[in-house]
């Protein structure tokens, strides 16, 4: 059993934080929202810190789940950050979706320092996490990434190292650019349907076990056709995801079209309101549209 430290506690990180104390590591947490952290130590266990350099204290893997790279640069930098209080040889793993630029950043800060640093963004949304079924996709030194891999797989159901550093982050980008096309092209299929007459059940249950099927498929058909959004990724944390792929590409000379598009579409549903949909709202634009003069 290892001592772990915890850095945020969203929707991903407060069930994942609870897997690790359920496996027996002694895990010490910490939050922006102090209540947040105080509330997950009276339901599972260990104790909080104040900042992330105090919670980071002896512990010998630092896990990291926040919003963006300046909440990431926050909670591992400067003389309350997670760095500054980790021990020589111990390893910060970054479970939030960010540019490959500040995963390259603090690859080299950690590195100066004597910690070693590994980029392993998640997939699987808040069910996942709840259940332990995430899929970790990871970047970093292979010697690093073996002292974590056992830790990490408290919530994970799949976890593999990509390559170096940055691997992980470009695998997610890779993620969340086949989302953006399969989420749209269920998006327009439902909506035909719907307005061909058909049963929409009752179709996908023949497509949903063909060529068409994907995990989009099976997980948010229902829930679009009830014209319901609570139930995953929200559009806007989506839109930044699809920033970094975007900023990424023509950094890299890839072109992304059908990408881009997507996150066209995805603005406009910002602009209806819908930031804190989940991403298979991109059918609410489609009738939208129908309904428009």
């Amino acid at each position: 059993m290892a001592k772990v430290a915890f850095l945020g506690l969203g929707v991903m990180g407060y069930p994942m934080a609870g897997h690790l104390a359920a496996a027996g590591h002694e895990v010490r947490v910490y939050n922006r929202t102090t209540a947040k952290a105080e509330a997950w130590v009276a339901e599972h266990g260990g104790d909080h810190a104040t900042t992330p350099a105090e919670a980071a204290e002896g512990a010998e893997l630092v896990m990291t789940c926040v919003g963006n790279d300046d909440d990431l640069r926050a909670v591992c930098l400067g003389e309350t950050g997670a760095f500054a209080g980790m021990r020589e040889g111990a390893v910060l793993v970054d479970h939030t979706t960010v540019s490959a630029q500040v995963t390259a950043e603090l690859y080299a800060e950690a590195g100066a320092a004597g910690l070693s640093f590994v980029d392993a963004p998640i997939s699987g949304g808040q069910a996942g996490a709840e259940n332990g079924q995430l899929v970790v996709m990871c970047g970093g030194d292979a010697a690093a990434y073996d002292r974590a891999e056992p830790v990490i797989a408290s919530y994970a159901k799949l976890c593999r190292r990509l390559g170096e550093s940055g691997a992980g982050q470009m695998t997610k980008m890779v993620n969340q650019i086949c989302i953006a096309g399969l989420v749209q092209g269920l998006s327009e299929g439902l909506h035909f349907a719907e307005k061909a007459g058909l049963d929409g059940r009752a179709v996908i249950e023949v497509i949903g076990g063909g060529a068409a099927g994907s995990w989009q498929m099976v997980n948010r058909y229902e829930t679009m056709l009830d014209d319901a959004f609570e139930h995953g990724f929200a559009v806007d944390w989506m839109r930044k995801d699809l920033g970094i792929c975007l900023q990424t590409a023509n950094d890299t000379g890839a072109s992304l079209p059908v990408t881009a598009l997507v996150d066209q579409f995805y603005k406009e549903v910002q602009k209806m309101g819908g930031g804190r949909w989940d991403t298979s709202s991109l059918i609410r634009r489609l009738r939208a549209l129908d309904k428009a003069p």
